[in-house]
């Protein structure tokens, strides 16, 4: 599988003018007031399993940059598969009967936790756990960042057009500026990681920026 050219260089070239408009703000600085939202890089993602996806090992040093430069502003999120085929609410329940050995009945328990790069940092790295693709549902992340003066939210992680997807749209929803680390997001689906990148820059400008991880730690020492 080829590995998008956003995990591994960003070129700061940008599809129109939109993406442009991102960047223009890109020079603010990242203060107290922002978070490192690290989605999903869990073992079941890293290692040969249903689930896998093939290039998290690329992105994971910068994930690791990020983590490390500021632990205790990380909050690192786990997807915690179903117990048993057939739990869940309505496609819930299909999903789980759909990817059966990826149950908790099935799956070794240490692949659900953080990949051990990112493990040892928690805490003060902290974690959230939860059963469906966005972080905000079932947990208190929106009022713990709010406990903490966030308004800004560094997302990286796996995978971008699902978990990580979900998470952003909920972080504009609650009014964060989203800050996505282009060479820290990984997909098991080229096309579609690519796909969102571009609409990232394209439709939502003005509430996500698009930098690469140097870029980022440069404004958030």
């Amino acid at each position: 599988m080829r590995v998008s050219a956003d995990a591994r260089t960003e070129t700061g070239s940008s599809p129109d003018a939109h993406a442009d408009d991102s960047r223009g703000s890109a020079a603010e600085p990242l203060g107290r007031s922002c978070m490192h939202l690290c989605v999903d890089m869990q073992r079941m993602f890293a290692e040969p399993t249903d689930w896998q996806t093939p290039w998290m090992a690329r992105v994971l040093p910068q994930v690791r940059r990020l983590a490390e430069a500021h632990p205790d502003r990380t909050v690192f999120t786990r997807f915690i598969p179903a117990a048993r085929p057939g739990e869940g609410r309505g496609t819930w329940a299909t999903y789980s009967e759909r990817w059966s050995g990826m149950t908790r009945a099935e799956l070794d328990p240490g692949l659900i936790e953080l990949v051990p790069d990112l493990a040892r940092l928690v805490p003060p790295a902290a974690v959230i756990d939860k059963t469906v693709y966005s972080p905000w549902l079932e947990s208190d992340l929106d009022a713990r960042l709010q406990a903490q003066g966030v308004d800004t939210l560094i997302v990286t992680g796996a995978e971008t057009d699902v978990c990580v997807l979900a998470a952003v749209l909920g972080g504009v929803d609650f009014g964060y500026r989203i800050v996505l680390a282009t060479d820290g997001l990984c997909s098991s689906c080229d096309e579609a990681h690519d796909a969102l990148m571009v609409m990232y820059r394209m439709r939502y400008g003005h509430q996500v920026l698009t930098l690469t991880t140097d870029e980022i730690l440069e404004r958030w020492p």
